[in-house]
């Protein structure tokens, strides 16, 4: 969808799960944790990775089936919850060139941050794990603010704290409601097509600006 070299931004925003780390591998496994606990058949990673951006309660759904609604799911979701906190980071890494990327954008002075809609207490715990984000100039939750993705809040909140303005700030994710986060708050938006981008519509579809298949293809839109 690329036309032509952009202008270099003032800054970057990231999606966390499925567009910076892929955390698929966990979260699945964790989903099977709880499955056990039922008795029931595990799911496997074909299966959970595309659903993994959906969080807790998207895995308890796909794992439990159509009769979902029958069990404790606020019960499930506790357990899914404390056991992924404990197992957070054991096989989770960045997507490939994805640190590399980061780099880059510190080495042009591109101030960069994180907006995912990841409670707290497991983003921060998930963050310190991986000293690339230090150089992060902000990390907004899924509960930093009263709303979340897709409202475009979370992202001109980032802005504001990083001084920059929206328009000259990119917003880059691997789901729908990322796109539409980004378009509304007047963001160039770039759809990670290495993530978890299972949706009804497919991606040619979410009116990103930009598809990008690889990390390293951001530096190219302005360098």
């Amino acid at each position: 969808m690329r036309e032509k070299t952009l202008t270099k931004p003032q800054g970057i925003l990231f999606d966390l799960d499925g567009t910076l780390l892929d955390t698929a591998q966990d979260l699945g496994e964790t989903l099977n944790y709880v499955l056990s606990t039922l008795n029931k058949p595990p799911v496997s990673y074909q299966q959970y990775r595309p659903v993994a951006s959906h969080g807790a309660a998207g895995l308890l759904k796909l794992g439990l089936g159509e009769n979902w609604q029958s069990y404790d799911v606020e019960k499930l979701r506790r357990i899914f919850l404390d056991y992924y906190l404990n197992n957070i980071s054991v096989h989770t890494e960045f997507f490939d060139g994805m640190a590399e990327t980061l780099s880059q954008l510190n080495y042009y002075n591109i101030a960069w941050g994180v907006v995912t809609n990841k409670p707290a207490f497991l983003t921060d715990v998930l963050l310190t794990q991986y000293p690339e984000f230090r150089h992060s100039q902000i990390n907004v939750s899924g509960d930093t603010l009263k709303v979340r993705k897709p409202d475009p809040a979370p992202l001109l909140h980032a802005c504001q704290h990083m001084q920059i303005n929206a328009e000259q700030c990119w917003y880059v994710g691997d789901a729908h409601r990322d796109i539409e986060a980004g378009n509304r708050a007047g963001m160039q938006t770039f759809v990670a097509n290495w993530g978890y981008t299972q949706d009804e519509r497919p991606v040619s579809q979410w009116q990103a600006n930009h598809i990008i298949e690889h990390p390293c293809e951001l530096i190219s839109y302005f360098s």
